[in-house]
């Protein structure tokens, strides 16, 4: 499981007070890069190509920082499943996430297969997160 401490950012709030919702994708974003980059290496290409978001509880700044979470939960040929959670300082669920990200070849702008020793460093990782 990756996590990952973010401070909320003044340009985070909208104007009722509490951090957008489009920010959330953010969050979920870096911590998810990491995850990814840790489990699959640092010169892995991959797209984004599903997000689905649950929000249980608005944030704002007086949060000061959010801690998120991912962790694999799954992959197909060429795609990997991932669940994201956004916490408060005060560990309070705020939002919870899955992303689907697909391996990309940026030579053929296309996606490609995963290879069996990116299927092999997933296997301990999603075993890992349990």
């Amino acid at each position: 499981m990756q996590e990952q401490r973010l401070h909320i950012r003044w340009r985070d709030v909208d104007s009722y007070g509490h951090v957008n919702n489009a920010v959330y994708l953010n969050y979920l974003e870096e911590c998810r890069d990491r995850w990814v980059q840790r489990v699959l290496g640092p010169d892995t290409n991959f797209v984004i190509v599903r997000v689905a978001i649950d929000y249980r509880r608005e944030l704002s700044l007086d949060d000061d920082e959010v801690l998120v979470t991912c962790r694999g939960v799954g992959y197909g040929r060429s795609s990997v499943r991932t669940q994201e959670r956004v916490y408060a300082n005060e560990g309070w669920l705020a939002a919870e996430a899955e992303s689907v990200v697909v391996a990309h070849d940026a030579e053929t702008r296309a996606s490609r297969a995963l290879t069996d020793g990116e299927r092999a460093r997933l296997d301990v990782a999603i075993a890992a997160d349990g």
